[in-house]
């Protein structure tokens, strides 16, 4: 509970210190940073919970559109769990659009995506928003918290 408290504190304070500067990602961050996110989506959707507890730590805060509960780590297994249990496939995962800033080790990515599911031999395609938080923690960048919703 401290950690997590302490690090949302870390991320406040990056990101509204007066001294906490964004820059655009380099080329080298982009890559690291897209190809992270893309194996953090595509571990959720194969249930690769090994994948998922390196990239999404335990502190990890989730808000979805139409969830009323926020989840953490347990909870995103969870529900990897549950929708291969249920039949669930991915079919395509696709990021038309996303800008990238960096905050020192922090890194925000707003995207959004596309994706086609199916589930019991019916495919269905959601679009939405995404909003995603990543830190460098040891050389490697974790995702320690998103914010998704749907589009209409």
């Amino acid at each position: 509970m401290h950690r997590r408290l302490f690090t949302i504190a870390a991320v406040i304070a990056i990101l509204a210190g007066g001294s906490a500067k964004s820059f655009p990602a380099n080329q080298d961050d982009r890559g690291q940073l897209l190809k992270v996110r893309e194996a953090v989506w595509r571990s959720w959707f194969a249930n690769d919970a090994s994948t998922l507890r390196e990239l999404v730590p335990p502190e990890t805060i989730v808000i979805s559109s139409g969830e009323p509960q926020w989840k953490h780590q347990s909870e995103v297994l969870q529900s990897a769990v549950d929708f291969q249990a249920q039949g669930g496939r991915l079919i395509r995962l696709e990021f038309p659009r996303t800008e990238i800033q960096r905050f020192g080790d922090v890194a925000i990515l707003y995207s959004q995506y596309i994706v086609e599911t199916e589930m019991k031999g019916k495919r269905s395609v959601s679009a939405g928003r995404a909003t995603e938080v990543f830190v460098l923690h040891d050389g490697q960048w974790t995702n320690p918290g998103w914010h998704t919703d749907a589009e209409k």
